[in-house]
């Protein structure tokens, strides 16, 4: 059964970028592919296979339910790592899977204790400390006591990571706060490494960070939002470029999203088009309804605001945004035909639609629209 919109997914896209990240971390650094959130909207089933093919062995997801959804799509020997969520029946799971994750409370450590005996295999643990971001992590008193139940019971612990989260890496404004961070890491990197517990892993960066301070890529780097072909801030970005003397962005963006008109109807000079009283024509139109509303992601804010391609001509969004439907003003495009695609993200002709022009028209940031893409929207794999 057809739905009202598709999304696309480039292959080619996907093998660009993380070449791309590749190429700056080197060697030396390894690169875990963060998906959680579907993929950030891109389709974990679809983005999986993507990402291995351009030679991705590590992924990292958010919790224990998105762990099995890539369970069910990965290949059996890549790794996986969960960040934050899981309940103590998912523990167990991950113990028993060899999946890796993350430790940022002393009562999980507790629970491994009571569960990993029963499984007769070691927990691959990622020990996540606190070092300036306030959320998750283990204080210094935490860590000490973690620290002291692992030596007692070896056996039960595989320590896969010490790890920590920098708080705004994206922007400048956190400069100093950030630098704090890596001086609070680097010295308990020494601290375990004198307790005798040295990790696998090493790792602080996500993609702004490893984008931006190149001494937070250790061992291991967290790429989540640089994959998909979007820089983390515009900040970012122009930090990278100002080093390069071809001033172009070397990212690809990954999704296309899709649909198809619906009905064209013409409107008089002075009539009201959609709900309420947000737009009038102050001319005859010629609209057109799209069956794509907020219940598909298109946000509700960009009433009067979004613009669509449609003939390879940018074209503005007028009303308000309907739960499933929209409206354009395709008065000055001719020849236009129900059953005409309509491009809502992505290129046409020489004409594109970016994600990021939402953000501008709507306060959302690349990560929220993305995120915010209906599961139910079908996604293809496209070259």
């Amino acid at each position: 059964m057809a739905k009202t919109s598709v999304i696309e997914i480039s292959k080619s896209a996907v093998i660009s970028n993380i070449n791309f990240i590749k190429r700056q971390l080197g060697t030396d650094t390894t690169m875990t592919s963060v998906v959680k959130a579907n993929a950030y909207g891109h389709g974990i089933k679809e983005y999986i296979p993507l990402a291995e093919l351009a030679g991705i062995e590590h992924f990292s997801v958010f919790s224990a339910d998105e762990a099995l959804d890539v369970c069910n799509v990965k290949r059996p020997e890549t790794d996986l790592m969960v960040m934050g969520w899981m309940d103590n029946e998912q523990l167990a799971w991950a113990i028993e899977n060899g999946i890796e994750f993350f430790v940022f409370e002393t009562g999980k450590i507790q629970r491994i204790l009571e569960v990993a005996p029963k499984i007769g295999k070691p927990a691959l643990i990622h020990l996540e400390v606190e070092t300036g971001m306030n959320r998750t992590g283990l204080n210094q008193k935490s860590l000490q006591s973690v620290v002291k139940t692992i030596k007692k019971n070896p056996g039960l612990f595989v320590i896969k990571g010490l790890c920590t989260h920098l708080a705004g890496a994206e922007s400048i404004a956190n400069h100093v706060r950030v630098q704090k961070q890596l001086a609070r890491y680097k010295k308990i990197c020494k601290w375990m490494n004198y307790q005798g517990l040295v990790p696998a892993k090493r790792h602080v960066a996500s993609s702004a960070a490893a984008m931006t301070y190149p001494a937070s890529r250790y061992d291991m780097v967290r790429a989540g939002i640089l994959q998909y072909g979007y820089w983390p801030s515009a900040e970012t970005f122009i930090q990278y470029i100002s080093k390069k003397e071809e001033k172009q962005d070397p990212l690809r963006r990954v999704i296309g999203w899709k649909t198809r008109i619906m009905s064209i109807k013409k409107v008089k000079q002075g009539e009201f088009v959609s709900y309420g009283t947000s737009y009038i024509a102050h001319e005859d139109k010629v609209i057109a309804v799209i069956p794509v509303g907020y219940s598909h992601g298109y946000s509700r804010s960009l009433s009067n605001q979004g613009r669509v391609l449609i003939k390879g001509q940018r074209v503005l969004v007028i009303g308000l945004v309907n739960m499933n439907m929209l409206i354009a003003d395709i008065t000055k495009i001719p020849d236009v035909s129900i059953g005409e695609e309509v491009v809502l993200i992505g290129k046409q002709g020489e004409s594109t639609i970016t994600v990021a022009s939402f953000g501008e028209f709507s306060d959302q940031l690349n990560y929220e629209l993305l995120t915010r893409l209906p599961l139910n929207i079908p996604r293809i794999v496209v070259n």
